[in-house]
Parts: structure tokens; sequence; C-alpha cells
């Protein structure tokens, strides 16, 4: 069965020259992660997976999933500060413009449990805090429900799969994607209009995001929500961090779902942050993902 949320497809640059362009400016962005760190291509059933390794900590891993037609650089405001206390991997996601390499279609939720279970398998990983952002967010969520067998906690941010993606989101997306080509000068003012923090990131990072959107295809489908009866299959201890601006989320909305079929141990509504909440409020982001590792007893939603 294919659901929101997969291609569908195997998903490939339209062209051997835009992958090399966008491999150049993947490994400029790259470049802003701290070093050193350790560099895996693991192999699954649905092709290889690169992931990247920072710090030498001996707890519990921390593993990061991005936002959907990202990579792993854009955690580069996260990686220093917990990988002083975890090992902390980041994972490109199989089905989009990264250093993976897919070769059979990700069809829907099962398939996308059994594809991070392998990788996290791969690089034998037993227990992990999973946390993921937007699509990944979305991951994160879908693993708790179809295959948690490797999971200490879930952190969720702005995620994904607690309500129907709003034509809002759709929309600032392709606002955002016009707003790239206007002077530099005009941009900050544009963000904080369209809550778009894309807008003023490092062009490091958004070089990369910006050559898949153009030339890597299937697109994927929004991501869908998940029921009631798969929110409530989530056993491990659940955050949720939301941005108060929020396009991809009604942020009461999906805080109010979240207590109320989720195993919830903390959770919170960002005052003034849109979407990308570890990137705008990074700071933030990394103390609650820090604290929740260490400390995960559930104790309820609150904003």
């Amino acid at each position: 069965m294919k659901d929101g949320g997969a291609r569908g497809q195997i998903g490939q640059f339209t062209s051997p020259a835009a992958k090399q362009r966008f491999l150049e400016a993947y490994e400029r962005a790259m470049a802003l992660w701290p070093r050193p760190y350790d560099r895996f291509d693991v192999e699954t059933t649905f092709g290889t997976t690169r992931v990247y390794r920072y710090g030498a900590a001996k707890a519990e891993p921390i593993v990061l999933l991005h936002g959907h037609g990202a990579n792993a650089s854009t955690w580069y405001p996260q990686i220093t500060a917990l990988g002083r206390e975890h090992p902390v991997y980041a994972i490109d996601t199989i089905d989009d413009p990264g250093g993976s390499e897919q070769r059979a279609p990700v069809t829907g939720s099962a398939d996308a449990a059994a594809w991070l279970d392998q990788v996290l398998a791969g690089l034998g990983l037993r227990q992990v805090h999973l946390v993921g952002l937007s699509y990944g967010g979305w991951l994160t969520l879908n693993q708790g429900i179809y295959g948690p067998d490797r999971l200490s906690t879930l952190t969720l941010l702005d995620p994904g799969g607690l309500g129907k993606v709003p034509p809002r989101f759709m929309l600032t997306m392709a606002l955002g994607a016009l707003g790239m080509a206007a002077p530099r000068r005009w941009r900050p003012a544009l963000a904080r209009l369209l809550a778009n923090h894309a807008l003023v990131e490092r062009p490091e990072i958004m070089r990369p995001v910006m050559i898949g959107a153009r030339a890597f295809r299937p697109n994927r489908r929004p991501a869908r929500a998940f029921g009631d009866e798969e929110l409530r299959r989530v056993t491990v201890p659940v955050q949720v961090i939301l941005g108060e601006r929020s396009t991809l989320v009604r942020p009461r909305h999906a805080l109010a779902r979240a207590g109320e079929f989720l195993p919830v141990a903390h959770a919170e509504i960002v005052p003034g942050a849109g979407h990308a909440v570890p990137l705008e409020r990074p700071v933030l982001a990394n103390a609650r993902i820090l604290a929740f590792a260490k400390d995960p007893a559930v104790s309820g939603a609150e904003d």
C-alpha cells in the first residue's frame, strides 16, 4: 500500500550534471560540521544509506532525521552541542537528494520503518534517541508506530503526521522559492512575513536544497496524518516541540492531539518560531533534546 509521505518511486537526479552540481554543493555545506566526523554507507534492501557520526561520548546515541528535500548538513547547529554528551548520527533519507543511493521504492509506512530499522541495525545501534524535523518528524513518529524496537525516546520537531498538511504550507514553500530570487537585503523582511527561515539561512546550506528542488524527481506527496489507533501504538516517551508560526501544523491542534494519543513527556510551542525550529532556535532545541535524553519521564503536554 502506498501512502502519503512516500515518493512511491526511486528518487533520482534528472541528469548526471545536476547530480554533480548537487554533490559539490553538499560537500561545501558539510564543511559547516565540526571535525572530525565519520561517514558511513549502510546497505539496506532499499539502497545504500549515507550516515554521518560525530562525538565520542559513551551515552545512548542521538539519531537525527532531516526534513523533506534536505540532508544531514542542515543539522550543523546541533552537532557540536549534542556531540559533547552523546554520539550523534545524522542520516540522509534514502529517497531524498543527499549521499544515499536508492535502489528500491519506499512505498509506505511499513517500508519506511523497515528501511530505518535496517540502517540502525547496520550501524550496530540497539537503543537510540530518535529526533526528526518536519518530514523527518513524520519518519520518527512512523518508527515509533511501526518499528519501535530500537527506540528509547522520540523527539518531534514541528513534525508531519499529527494533522493533514495544510495548503498554506505548500503556498509558503512556493513563495519562499520565489523569495530566494529576491535581493538579499529584502530577504529578512520576507522571512518574517512568510515565517520561512530558508530565506535567511546560510547560502551553503540552501544551495544543495535548491538544486535538489529543481533537479530531483519524483516529487513526494505530502505526508499523511496518522490515525488515532496508530498513534496509540507508540509506547516510548515522546517530546513535541512546535513553532508558534509554523505553516506545517496548527500548533495548538497538534499539541492537543499529541497529548491525547501519545505518551508525551514534554511538549511546547516556541513563541515566534516558524517551521524550522532547530535552525531558528538552536540553543533551545539542543537543550530540549539533551534534557529529554537524560530524563524522559512522562509529565504531559503544555504550552
